[in-house]
């Protein structure tokens, strides 16, 4: 095999493409600190315990690791970053108020989640500490919103479900981690014979509550619907209600339902939201309130926040025209040399980008389509259209 043969699902990203995936990260990080989120930076790896610790099975599959040379312990590229975000809230930041946080940086995934998918996406998030109202999950809402109307995705539709619903149905159900991993799974496919294999001992309201899932998406009528044929609970009616509260606030999107959508990560606990856009083999972001994703490290705070790929942003949101560049000469050893230098520091001091042309160079094309040439007149170096 050739040495410059890389793994499989793993991608050099080249100069148009990054200086497109860069634009958007700063969009999204610009859009965030809107919002007033502060920039986090967590490691790329960590000792595995402290990575996986609360994360569930699912993240675990997907963790590469490593040993620590120095100390011998296990070590692991981190697949997500919210973990870690909840750990610098519960143990660095430690206030007792409301924190605001984002970042944006690489993941690794043992696997594709899903086909052509990179193992190596760049992960964008933002995430709300200490707030356990609904003010709270519309807030991360908008913000996704925005940040994907900033980078121009195109037409936006917001799918919402909440996990209480499912747990209301479950409730008292006396069944293992596993078969409830394997429940979610049926109910996101829609897979209803494997949901009916699957829940065949189970109590006859749990087993015909979870099949009535399967056809409980739309618009707003399914939450009408599910009120009515779902047996009767205040978890369930709070999940509805407040599915309704989000969904009147939305502006500048469709929003629809699907009480049966729990993808994502296990750790999500109360109202849940997906983002799509023509284009995206499936959804730009995911999000929702994950309540006790920090009890783990020793705080129980509230939290809600969400999270995107920006190299898959990256091919469907709309490229900005590219910014013209200026060409000048080569810095030589001429009289007028020490000018040049200082008219195209000016230039670049301003913003501009200023090419300079290497000797032999002269007629090959330029990445950055130079519309403007530095030309010495009476002694100046001015800008002229080329």
């Amino acid at each position: 095999m050739s040495a410059w043969v890389l793994p499989d699902h793993i991608a050099d990203v080249l100069p148009s493409e990054a200086r497109h995936i860069e634009e958007l990260r700063r969009q999204l990080l610009d859009t965030a600190r809107g919002y007033g989120c502060e920039l986090v930076m967590p490691p790329l790896l960590e000792h595995l315990e402290s990575l996986l610790t609360g994360t569930g099975e699912a993240l675990d599959l997907q963790t590469f690791k490593l040993v620590d040379q120095l100390s011998g312990r296990m070590m692991g590229l981190r697949a997500d970053t919210t973990p870690q975000v909840a750990r610098i809230d519960a143990h660095l930041l430690n206030r007792t108020g409301v924190a605001r946080l984002c970042y944006c940086g690489p993941v690794l995934h043992t696997r594709p989640d899903r086909p052509h998918a990179t193992r190596e996406p760049l992960q964008f998030g933002a995430e709300i500490y200490g707030h356990a109202g609904l003010e709270a999950d519309l807030e991360a809402l908008l913000l996704a919103l925005d940040c994907l109307k900033a980078t121009r995705a195109g037409d936006l539709t917001v799918d919402l479900a909440d996990v209480r619903i499912v747990r209301s149905l479950l409730a008292g159900v006396p069944v293992d981690a596993s078969v409830i991993a394997q429940v979610h799974a049926a109910l996101a496919a829609k897979d209803a014979g494997g949901l009916k294999s699957l829940t065949k001992h189970f109590p006859a309201g749990a087993r015909e509550g979870l099949a009535t899932l399967l056809s409980l998406y739309g618009d707003a009528k399914v939450l009408d619907e599910a009120k009515k044929v779902l047996p009767k609970s205040s978890q369930l009616n709070e999940a509805i209600e407040q599915l309704k509260w989000l969904a009147r606030h939305v502006q500048g999107a469709k929003v629809t339902f699907d009480l049966a959508d729990l993808r994502g990560y296990a750790y999500y606990s109360g109202a849940r939201f997906a983002i799509y856009t023509p284009g995206a083999s499936d959804a730009l972001v995911r999000g929702g309130r994950y309540d006790e994703v920090g009890a783990v490290f020793g705080r129980n705070r509230p939290a809600v926040g969400f999270s995107l790929d920006v190299k898959e942003l990256a091919g469907v949101a709309a490229k900005p025209p590219l910014k013209a560049a200026i060409r000048a000469p080569w810095l030589d050893d001429s009289p007028a040399a020490a000018q040049l230098l200082e008219a195209i520091t000016k230039l670049r001091a301003q913003g501009e980008t200023v090419v300079c042309v290497l000797p032999g160079h002269e007629s090959e094309v330029d990445e950055f389509q130079c519309d403007r040439q530095l030309v010495s007149e009476s002694g100046t170096w001015r800008v002229k259209p080329i």
